[in-house]
């Protein structure tokens, strides 16, 4: 069942599969919805392939050589399974918080705001699983893998979906309206340019170097491509406790902010 690949994250609460198992039923019917977020990263990724990619050639990431389309493949792995977990915490839940009011009758059964939390959550881990391992049969089909420590990704991009679900349903709590959403793109589409994506972090100056390490997105780019390209070093240490911790404080901001806007 796919519900037992977020089992580790809702353990304790019994209750908040069910809203899993809700997600799963409701997109059934939008599975479109649910591809685009998948293809969109593909799309990049083949035009890199067949066309940037033969201008740029090879890449030095930690002293080996890649081809470019090998360097950005990761990159975007991370990128996808951001998208898909923002695009849920955000945007999907406001309207259920807002105008469904779905949250309410759910909230009428035994399921508690911890569960209903918790669940969001867990949809978005699901997501970005699902996206990672879809993206990795990609890259194998196009001979972009480069080391057996390729695996690690899957929870490696199911780690990263936890970090920004968490943090996008921190802060889906606190919009009043659609205008409010532009700060969401404002702060994606930087996040997706200059987190090491597109280019190696040397190539940028050195103060914008600092910034660029300390962002959420470099971190999961950072940890994708060392896995894809078998690079493992104790910086991986930092990249995975920077997303653990940014996971935790999100999800404890949202279950306290949930509270108070649905038991007040």
């Amino acid at each position: 069942m796919p519900l037992r690949l977020v089992s580790p994250l809702l353990a304790g609460r019994p209750r908040a599969p069910r809203i899993l198992e809700r997600k799963l039923m409701v997109y059934r019917h939008l599975w479109l919805t649910f591809l685009a977020g998948f293809f969109e990263p593909v799309f990049y990724l083949l035009s890199v392939r067949i066309g940037i990619g033969k201008l740029v050639g090879h890449v030095n990431v930690a002293g080996h050589s890649l081809t470019y389309a090998a360097f950005v493949a990761p990159a975007l792995l991370a990128a996808s399974a951001m998208n898909g977990a923002v695009f849920d915490s955000t945007f999907g839940v406001f309207f259920q918080l807002k105008y469904q009011k779905s949250y309410e009758a759910i909230l009428a059964t035994p399921v508690t705001v911890d569960d209903l939390a918790l669940g969001e959550i867990g949809w978005a881990l699901f997501r970005g699983f699902m996206y990672a391992v879809a993206f990795l049969l990609v890259m194998a089909a196009m001979g972009l893998v480069q080391s057996p420590w390729l695996v690690l990704a899957l929870p490696g991009a199911t780690l990263i979906g936890f970090a920004f679900g968490a943090v996008g349903l921190a802060c889906t709590s606190y919009m009043r309206s659609w205008q409010d959403f532009e700060f969401v793109q404002l702060t994606i589409l930087p996040l997706f340019l200059f987190s090491a994506t597109f280019y190696p972090l040397a190539t940028y100056p050195r103060a914008l170097q600092l910034v660029v390490q300390c962002t959420p997105l470099y971190q999961g780019v950072a940890m994708e491509r060392a896995f894809t390209t078998g690079t493992i070093g104790v910086d991986m240490l930092v990249h995975v406790g920077y997303l653990a911790i940014m996971g935790i404080f999100g999800l404890r901001a949202a279950s306290r902010r949930m509270h108070v806007l649905l038991q007040p």
